[in-house]
């Protein structure tokens, strides 16, 4: 599929699935073309726990909220597979996140055509040898890309502190590793720590203590305690698209000052479910006796070794007391949560692998690369690059841009109308 085309998709996962389904409904005479490094389409694989769920409406899905009409909605897929009457008699708020992963499979099985797999992009280049392709794309594999236009859509890099980095591994990995290296020495594996106090964190001890009823499960937290999520319908407003308008309208200190009121909307929090499941399966051990699930809060983590019989061993530190320990573990799971385009810790000034355009794009102060309203980059002398980002603009565009499915077939819509007419005045 080497060749030349109006737009190369970098990625293939829910955000260039959703534009894929805005380009083929919208401009159904683009030529474009899809390249994904996995071996196949799928959505959080290492993540699909046994009754988890997606926690959005599931009408908030890659198509509905901009074309209701659509056959790639959620609902129609319930009618393909069979099953729309089963859901409709579910006794759950939110979707089981396996059969979510399973609709964007099935929404990305009818673009089979447009996606070439196993084709991890190597470089990214800007020149203008071919008039009207100033993109070159190249991909491990050697294929050679030219593009009118580029959407990078890879999802967002896990965010691993740095005194970890050395140690990952089958013992000490991100979430997004959770199920590849999960599986443990029934003989020599005694205790497994989760680090974090996410829903994710929550999810993954529930997780591990039903999985492995013989083994000791323990949270390490810099809090209390975990935290309901913030659920109010009116701070939910933050993934309407007026609010990414908003948001992106304001200065940077005037961002930080809304993130700060709206953190528990998505971040160190969780729902009253998976809460309420840890914490009567903690009070039910303690009933029978058993002390094999506990939580360390008021703590970090200020060291990490591995010992020669293998054991990781953590140093800690109570954030209060200062008190100092350590502890023995034979798999560290870092629910740590992503990285966003964005400057400290937590962020990345741009993707990776545009190192070798990164001098061309408009940069803030502190070189993270200025994301414009219509998801593009532009280049320094202002003039349009016809390069955007598709789910990666958290600090730019606010919370609908923190992993969610919420706003993704909007900000498609957003991202495709822009390709295909610069001038043109985003209504929403």
């Amino acid at each position: 599929m080497t060749g030349k085309y109006d737009i190369v998709g970098v990625g293939f996962g829910p955000s260039n699935i959703a534009l894929a389904v805005a380009l083929e409904e919208k401009y159904p005479d683009s030529s474009y073309i899809f390249l994904e490094k996995k071996s196949k389409v799928d959505w959080q694989p290492n993540m699909l726990l046994s009754g988890s769920d997606i926690q959005n409406n599931p009408l908030r899905d890659l198509v509905t909220p901009r074309n209701p009409k659509s056959h790639y909605g959620f609902v129609n897929y319930l009618k393909e597979q069979g099953r729309l009457f089963d859901f409709l008699n579910l006794p759950l708020h939110y979707p089981l996140r396996s059969e979510y992963a399973e609709y964007v499979r099935w929404v990305a099985s009818h673009f089979s055509d447009k996606v070439v797999l196993n084709s991890e992009v190597e470089t990214v280049h800007h020149d203008r040898k071919i008039p009207g392709y100033p993109w070159l794309v190249t991909s491990k594999n050697g294929e050679v890309y030219y593009a009118k236009t580029i959407v990078w859509g890879t999802g967002r890099a896990p965010n691993i502190p740095d005194i970890y980095q050395p140690h990952l591994g089958s013992s000490v990995f991100h979430l997004n590793d959770f199920e590849s290296n999960i599986t443990v020495d029934e003989d020599k594996t005694e205790t497994i720590a989760v680090l974090g106090a996410s829903q994710s964190a929550v999810e993954i001890m529930l997780d591990l203590a039903n999985r492995y009823p013989d083994k000791k499960v323990v949270n390490i937290q810099r809090g209390f305690g975990f935290r309901l999520k913030d659920t109010s319908p009116f701070s939910d407003h933050v993934y309407f698209p007026e609010f990414v308008s908003y948001y992106h309208s304001l200065t940077s200190e005037k961002r930080k000052n809304l993130d700060r009121q709206l953190r528990g909307t998505n971040y160190s929090s969780a729902d009253a479910d998976v809460i309420n499941a840890l914490y009567v399966k903690i009070y039910e051990e303690k009933l029978h006796g058993k002390k094999r699930i506990s939580i360390i809060n008021n703590t970090e983590v200020r060291s990490i070794e591995k010992a020669v019989d293998g054991k990781i061993i953590v140093g800690l530190h109570e954030v209060n007391t200062e008190e100092t320990s350590t502890l023995a573990v034979d798999k560290f799971v870092l629910a740590t949560g992503f990285k966003d385009i964005a400057s400290g810790e937590k962020g990345e000034k741009y993707p990776g692998k545009l190192h070798d355009v990164y001098h061309l794009l408009n940069k803030d102060i502190d070189g993270v690369v200025v994301v414009e309203r219509n998801y593009e980059v532009k280049f320094v002398s202002q003039a349009n690059s016809d390069f955007y980002l598709n789910g990666l603009c958290e600090s730019s565009h606010g919370l609908g841009d923190a992993g969610s499915f919420s706003l993704l077939s909007i900000r498609s819509a957003v991202i495709a109308d822009a390709i295909y007419d610069h001038e043109k005045i985003l209504a929403e």
